[in-house]
């Protein structure tokens, strides 16, 4: 489904490319009033990227030709799309301030994770229930506001109450165990940070953001998700 969502990027220059304004030409008569991020050769010939938030659609260079898919390189193994789209994912992710994060840190970190989460998601839960095992692996956790139901939902209004608490971390911690966070409400992060799971790519709770972009979905176990961390190189010693 293509997402009709975009959040500005630094666009390349490939204004000596005749293909690029015929390409935006033609997609803005066809997707309306859509911010494309950027447009790019591929490396198939004839064939470009275009970028829309953190998702990754190829165009024929007349514009005619719009494929949704991962292009893989059969020669090196690589995921040309995804490696695209975790750079575009991490990019947003860097953007957003500290200060709207709900930030269980580690005295020895090592890695940082950013999870979208809803404090009534029994997964959410589970993971939030061993914040403290995640912090001793050296996991840092930066939690994200993704109420699944939507902004205006019961559990939206809830983790507005939290967003707005004097003491988010207490706040969320005692949410995720089932208690009213109360009404408290505030000029808040949340329904941003909401629409910016939708054009990262998440489609449930709770989602994970790896430092290098990629985007996994679902809970796992601090040990598991230390050694899946370090597989890949993530380790900030």
């Amino acid at each position: 489904m293509l997402l009709l969502t975009g959040t500005a990027l630094a666009a390349p220059a490939a204004a000596s490319d005749p293909a690029i304004d015929q390409i935006r030409n033609s997609l803005a008569k066809r997707l309306g009033d859509i911010k494309l991020d950027s447009i790019e050769p591929s490396p198939v010939p004839g064939l470009y990227e275009v970028l829309i938030g953190a998702r990754l659609y190829y165009v024929s260079a007349d514009g005619r030709y719009f494929i949704q898919g991962n292009m893989n390189d059969l020669e090196t193994g690589q995921d040309l799309t995804e490696e695209k789209v975790s750079a575009a994912r991490r990019k947003l992710i860097d953007a957003v301030d500290e200060k709207d994060m709900i930030i269980f840190g580690s005295d020895n970190r090592k890695h940082t994770i950013n999870v979208f989460t809803d404090v009534d998601c029994g997964y959410c839960r589970k993971l939030h229930s061993q914040i403290d095992q995640y912090n001793k692996e050296g996991i840092e956790v930066r939690y994200l506001a993704f109420p699944r139901a939507g902004v205006n939902s019961e559990s939206g209004r809830k983790m507005a109450a939290v967003w707005c608490a004097d003491d988010r971390k207490k706040a969320i911690s005692e949410a995720k165990q089932g208690k009213n966070p109360g009404n408290k409400t505030c000029d808040n992060p949340v329904a941003e940070q909401y629409a910016l799971g939708k054009v990262v790519g998440v489609t449930g709770t709770p989602a994970l953001v790896l430092e290098n972009g990629e985007l996994i979905p679902g809970y796992i176990p601090p040990t598991r998700l230390k050694k899946l961390l370090d597989s890949k190189g993530l380790d900030k010693k």
